[in-house]
């Protein structure tokens, strides 16, 4: 059944975005008899409930010889809120992901959509690969706002206007833009949370250069503090490692 809009929904815009860490599964310990079980066979059952503080020589040295497949013994689900265009980049990362998004096939989409606010840099200098951003004018940015603002209102009446003709959702939503939030759950281990981080981050500790966008480095950045909190170790072994993932 299609829905019917009773009267024209106001949009919303917002310049941010949310990651919310919803369950996980995640120790500095799980590296550590994921590792020795390849020396210790059934005692390495014992690291379970050992203190990793005591053997985080031993995640360093896996994380700089790029010993990868025990970090993957963890895992993390997030539910994040972000615009369309977050999520298209965020799925080209594929190998230790899951994802599922809301629907705008079996659901009625929200009038919420992404402006950026005033310290997101306008800019773009450079060649690709090199780029740089730098700060846009006051004239810039209330450009990007009012232009942005208008077409995502012109577009979300003309969504409706087609629901409210009987036209179904998975065709209405064909008028609407990227700019549109959406959410979804994202789940990964360590080793693949640290190859995104990697690619899609800007960091001073980081071996390999990263020119990511910025919207989906908001999401990186809130999912590596939660992460942190989670393994420590890990997560100070990767910053000295240079970012790179194992």
């Amino acid at each position: 059944m299609t829905e019917i809009p009773a009267e024209i929904e106001k949009a919303s815009f917002r310049s941010d975005v949310t990651v919310e860490l919803v369950k996980h599964s995640a120790a500095d310990s799980d590296v550590l008899w994921a590792a020795r079980v390849s020396t210790a066979g059934e005692q390495s059952l014992e690291e379970v409930t050992k203190d990793p503080e005591r053997s985080k020589g031993l995640i360093n040295f896996l994380m700089r010889d790029r010993h990868g497949s025990p970090f993957e013994h963890n895992s993390m689900t997030f539910f994040i809120s972000a615009p369309i265009f977050v999520f298209r980049e965020f799925m080209r990362h594929r190998v230790g992901w899951s994802y599922n998004e809301e629907s705008g096939r079996y659901r009625r989409l929200e009038p919420v959509f992404y402006v950026p606010g005033e310290a997101r840099k306008l800019i773009q200098q450079g060649r690709p690969g090199k780029y740089e951003f730098v700060e846009g004018t006051p004239a810039q940015h209330e450009l990007t706002g009012r232009v942005m603002e208008d077409a995502y209102r012109h577009a979300y009446e003309a969504y409706q206007e087609m629901l409210a003709a009987g036209v179904a959702r998975e065709v209405a939503r064909a008028v609407l833009p990227v700019g549109l939030f959406s959410s979804m759950y994202a789940t990964c281990n360590a080793r693949s949370l640290m190859h995104f981080l990697g690619l899609r981050t800007q960091h001073e500790q980081a071996a390999v250069p990263s020119f990511p966008q910025r919207e989906i480095e908001m999401v990186g950045e809130k999912m590596e503090a939660h992460w942190a909190g989670l393994m420590p170790l890990t997560h100070a072994a990767f910053n000295a490692g240079g970012r790179v993932a194992p």
